[in-house]
């Protein structure tokens, strides 16, 4: 990773049509706070950026399905999804939505500098309409087969199944979802941007410069679209709920012009309110643009928002990495919000109170990073059960209990240190560089298995040395002194990843969190003579009964 001393990290807005599941915490939000907290840590400056997606053809079906209006639709699930990020530890200097007045008034600026600009035109063209609901369908409104993959549920702007984005036209058989009646093509009038003018520009960008530096999911979609040849692409839509086009009644933004402007939009309120200056964040070429999506919006970060940035032409740093996870799968069948098969984080957070981290270890465990991986109810018990609970929380309970009972809870002065001891110690101290080293490589499952082999070589010792053996007598403070260095370092480093553990471990140990810049250079993390809290355990185990509950609930689906 490039170093700098600013970054800007934005984290996809979700859609605000539904709760957010597991599949969305693994793939965007999870390695993006990993990273976040991480950079935090280090004292660098950066922000946080995310918000409700609140426009857009999903949110006026999911209205029409709960017979309400688009307005209450997202007032219900941005709130819902604002406090599901909150209870389980996403921590965003600032989430925002695309409904307020600040981002209806940038993105309409952003439309009407494109258009003085002449960046955009104006084009007649025939879309579906819907001759029983008497309306234009936009893409979401169409359903019908995959030309690629004979799915027979693709939507008129994307596949679900093989991930190809698609025009309405493309569709064999569509369908409109409102009535489910064939539509039939009819002129209308919309407002276009002219991708295949910035062809060189992003082939430049993306096929030499970011060739060896971007995921290979990332760069090989984004080069996909270019191979093909890019093409003007409509920027409005026929609908009611959305930001109006100025001057031209009827017609809404594309969703996907006006929501990533939401990540300038929510930076310039989060400025405001903090009476600071939001352009460095945007606009200082040093500044590094880390952007975290789900795999269906690659075409939209990697294309369409960095060639509007382009034509807006006043100096907006393009991303330095847009990042992707594959997608994660539950019970070996593939999410599904339309068929309600997920796990949500608001039901998990209410069957599992105070668990946060337990999903939190599994989820990042399991991070689909370069091929689509499985979450599964056993695993999810098998992983604390003898992971958290048995590693990293037996060694911490351990050597907690023991110092209180042979030195009344104080950080023992050390005897002679064994060539053993010693080494032990030395090795610690290499593991901020370690598990940093991979989360600025944006390897956050490796980086958590790094800090689990903290904790196993913690157990090791610990049972190999046995303070509790008599014969040992004389070395239990050298042991214990050398065990309690483990676990402050685990207490230090497990934050980014367990912040409400590190939280409760940090207070077991009446501890301060220190810069993990400094971490290494520090020669005792507890110094002989601190006196520490009393032992709590950190995690607890699953029974049986709380994972035949799910499962029972999945079955219903």
């Amino acid at each position: 990773m490039k170093k700098s001393n600013k970054y800007t990290v934005t984290a996809a807005l979700p859609y605000a049509n539904g709760p957010i599941h597991i599949g969305h915490l693994a793939g965007v939000y999870l390695p993006a706070d990993v990273f976040v907290r991480y950079l935090r840590r280090k004292k660098i400056d950066v922000i946080f950026i995310c918000g409700s997606d609140e426009h857009g053809a999903p949110i006026a079906i999911q209205a029409k399905k709960e017979k309400k209006t688009p307005q209450e639709i997202v007032n219900k699930y941005h709130y819902m999804i604002k406090d599901c990020f909150h209870d389980f530890g996403i921590q965003f200097d600032h989430y925002s939505r695309t409904s307020t007045k600040i981002h209806h008034e940038i993105s309409t600026y952003f439309f009407e500098k494109l258009y003085e600009k002449k960046k955009i035109f104006e084009k007649t063209s025939e879309q579906y309409y819907d001759q029983e609901a008497k309306q234009f369908l936009a893409d979401r409104y169409i359903y019908g087969t995959c030309p690629n993959c004979k799915n027979k549920e693709a939507y008129g702007d994307q596949c679900e199944t093989c991930g190809s984005s698609l025009n309405p036209e493309d569709l064999i058989d569509p369908k409109s979802t409102i009535s489910g009646s064939f539509p039939v093509l009819k002129k209308t009038r919309h407002w276009y941007f002219p991708l295949n003018q910035y062809q060189k520009f992003l082939e430049k960008w993306i096929l030499i410069h970011h060739k060896k530096d971007w995921k290979v999911n990332v760069y090989g979609q984004a080069k996909s679209w270019l191979d093909q040849g890019l093409k003007p692409r409509a920027i409005t839509r026929d609908l009611n709920w959305g930001i109006p086009v100025p001057k031209d009644t009827g017609k809404v933004l594309y969703v996907w012009f006006e929501a990533p402007i939401g990540y300038i939009s929510a930076t310039i309120e989060w400025a405001i309110q903090k009476k600071i200056d939001w352009k460095p964040y945007w606009k200082d070429k040093t500044t590094k643009l880390i952007q975290f999506i789900g795999k269906d919006n690659i075409v939209f970060h990697c294309i369409i928002f960095p060639v509007i940035l382009k034509a807006y032409n006043s100096r907006y740093i393009l991303p330095d990495k847009i990042l992707a996870n594959e997608f994660l799968h539950l019970e070996n069948k593939k999410i599904s919000t339309s068929k309600n098969w997920a796990v949500w984080v608001h039901e998990y957070l209410k069957d599992f109170p105070n668990q946060q981290d337990t999903l939190r270890y599994i989820l990042i465990a399991n991070m689909p990073e370069k091929k689509d991986n499985n979450f599964n109810w056993k695993d999810f018990q098998r992983k604390n059960n003898t992971e958290l609970v048995a590693i990293l929380g037996n060694f911490v309970n351990r050597s907690l209990t023991l110092i209180q009972k042979y030195n009344q809870g104080i950080v023992p002065y050390p005897n002679m240190l064994s060539i053993k001891d010693k080494k032990i110690l030395n090795k610690i101290k290499n593991y901020p560089k370690y598990i940093g080293n991979l989360i600025e490589s944006y390897q956050f499952r490796e980086s958590l298995a790094c800090l689990m082999d903290l904790a196993r070589l913690g157990n090791k010792y610990l049972t190999e040395e046995e303070p509790w053996n008599k014969k040992k007598e004389k070395r239990v403070s050298t042991i214990l002194y050398v065990s309690l260095q483990i676990v402050g370092m685990l207490a230090q480093l497990s934050e980014p990843f367990l912040p409400y553990t590190a939280k409760k471990l940090l207070n077991m140990l009446r501890l301060k969190t220190f810069l993990w810049n400094k971490i290494k250079n520090i020669e005792e993390i507890l110094c002989p003579g601190h006196v520490l809290g009393k032992p709590k355990f950190l995690f607890r185990k699953i029974t049986n009964e709380s994972i035949e509950k799910q499962m029972k609930k999945l079955e219903k689906i």
